[in-house]
């Protein structure tokens, strides 16, 4: 059990860092300092005493990232109570099931969602707080939250009367063993099940990062993957809040012109980011200038070409806002050329690896120590092993244990047993292998593995990879028709079009020439039949993965 308690975190870091600036809404002249979000929560813990609310209730909360959205997790947690984060690209029909099956009592929203929520089908929602300024937009028939929030500085001034101070910050005393979170996975299966979080599995992760001073006392960080996803939530968030970092929230889409001008602003000093945002950085920043006229004879050039990647380094260094020590990437699987790129160039990221069950930190280095097509070293708390069905076999499931595995899935008791082995390790579900030095190398989903008629693995995300390097592809799905690999490709028509090139016989051309240049690269038994253009960009989980079962059908036609 991690000794530090994850509720006492706040208590003290809202103490220690009383005047420092919290938590800003980018672009929005919306800033918190730690006093003022001590004080926003003491207005809500109020309104939950009013409401009666109980230590276990569960709370709701949907929206972009922002600042009102960070004090309503603080709130319900420091409160006793258990927050609900919810994906906001999650459809309707989502988030009222998640709602119910949670049994949230309260819902903190944005406006815009609310508008597209239906309050008969979340009957159990006694009240709906607006994230935009707190104020309610919806209470059931009896309740008085909107009447006790339009007076909530009275209400203050009466609980209060020598005003709000660092010595009036007192939270509720939780051990780390119970339920805080349950965080509703958005996983490729079309199944969403909620993942039960204790103190424990929260605390493991925030002090992992305090220890590794992955943030410390008056950092800046710029938070743009969404917080209700377990990896940014941990490390921009909970770790930033436990330790005085000011957390700059981008509720924007993070496309490379509005995160490139973020960076330039902000100037974070430590990025926490998934591949797709950093391979867009570069595809936009990186290949224009070593597919200048001149650049690709000259990286050929000993000397030369140490001269040029110190150049874009520094240049890459310079984009990403010049201060961070490192950039964390997580989430997927990174693209290889990209990787090695910036490994030729000792650009300062690393790659980890995680899961919600696991809040979600599995293993981690530091750029200094990161091993090449690993995903970090497996953490001290943490123990992995693979798991194979013959000796003889090359990899296996990676199953793990520690402090920062799951209780369970809430409610879903059959999940529950089918996701541990019977000695309690976790399933990953991740095939792979682990070095002598506990470093850990992911091959593929094992349930997207094609298992050949001569017994050969086949990982698709491995030649996707490739394939994605091609010219004119904007994304594509290998799947098996007929005992043979196809590729399913969206086409960038966008850039095809600027070129003059989105005629159907140029874009079978070039994909024809796409296909040849990537068997080249590719062992017999996994060489693609054929390039399938798809019409339309798949359809895509809220973490943006491609929702893969959605086109296991098309394999059979």
């Amino acid at each position: 059990m991690i000794k530090e308690n994850f509720i006492k975190l706040y208590e003290s870091s809202f103490r220690d860092n009383w005047e420092l600036p919290c938590y800003s809404d980018y672009g929005e002249n919306i800033d918190f300092t730690y006093q003022g979000v001590a004080e926003e929560i003491a207005k809500l813990h109020l309104l939950f005493n009013h409401c009666r609310l109980r230590r276990g209730d569960k709370i709701s909360v949907i929206g972009k990232n922002n600042s009102r959205w960070c004090i309503a997790y603080m709130a319900a947690i420091t409160y006793g109570a258990i927050i609900v984060p919810i994906l906001q690209d999650f459809s309707p029909n989502d988030v009222h099931h998640i709602i119910n099956h949670s049994e949230s009592v309260f819902l903190f929203t944005s406006d815009a969602i609310w508008d597209n929520l239906e309050e008969e089908k979340i009957p159990y929602i006694r009240a709906v707080i607006s994230l935009s300024d707190f104020h309610c937009l919806h209470q059931k028939d009896g309740e008085t939250v909107e009447y006790f929030m339009k007076n909530i500085d009275d209400e203050m001034g009466k609980a209060y009367p020598n005003g709000y101070t660092k010595e009036d910050v007192h939270y509720t005393s939780l051990s780390n063993d119970k339920i805080m979170l349950l965080n509703y996975t958005s996983g490729t299966t079309g199944f969403s099940k909620g993942v039960m979080l204790s103190g424990n599995n929260l605390a493991g992760n925030v002090t992992f990062g305090i220890r590794t001073e992955l943030l410390k006392r008056g950092d800046n960080v710029l938070s743009f993957l969404p917080l209700a996803h377990a990896y940014g939530c941990a490390f921009d968030f909970l770790t930033a809040t436990a330790v005085g970092t000011h957390v700059t929230l981008l509720g924007k889409l993070p496309s490379p012109k509005i995160i490139m001008k973020a960076f330039e602003e902000i100037k974070p000093n430590l990025i926490i980011s998934v591949p797709l945002v950093i391979e867009k950085i570069y595809k936009n920043i990186v290949q224009p200038l070593i597919n200048k006229r001149g650049m690709k004879w000259a990286l050929n050039i000993p000397l030369l070409d140490t001269q040029i990647y110190t150049q874009i380094r520094n240049k890459l260094v310079s984009a990403f806002g010049g201060r961070f020590k490192e950039i964390i990437i997580g989430g997927a699987a990174m693209n290889p050329e990209v990787e090695e790129f910036f490994n030729r160039i000792k650009f300062p990221f690393t790659i980890g690896y995680g899961m919600t069950e696991c809040a979600p930190l599995i293993s981690y280095a530091p750029w200094d120590e990161f091993i090449p097509r690993s995903s970090g070293k497996i953490l001290d708390i943490m123990k992995a092993r693979v798991y194979k069905k013959n000796a003889d076999d090359e990899m296996g499931e990676l199953q793990i244990t520690g402090e920062n595995v799951m209780v369970g899935y809430y409610k879903n008791p059959e999940a529950t047993k089918e996701a541990f082995t019977e000695d309690g390790w976790l399933r990953t579900g991740d095939s792979g292998t682990i070095d002598e030095h506990g470093n850990i190398f992911i091959r593929g989903r094992m349930k997207t593995m094609i298992l050949t008629s001569n017994g050969q693995n086949i990982f698709p995300e491995e030649i996707e990879s490739e394939l994605n390097n091609m010219p004119f592809i904007l994304e594509c799905l290998i799947i098996e028709r007929d005992s043979k690999l196809v590729a399913l490709v969206v086409p960038d028509r966008d850039l095809l079009g600027s070129l003059g090139l989105d005629k159907e016989d140029c874009i079978k051309t070039i994909m024809d020439e796409n296909l040849k240049n990537l068997n080249k690269n590719l062992a017999s038994f996994k060489k693609v039949s054929q390039i399938q253009i798809y019409p339309t960009p798949f359809e895509k989980t809220p973490k943006k993965s491609i929702k893969r079962y959605l086109y296991d059908s098309i394999a059979t036609k």
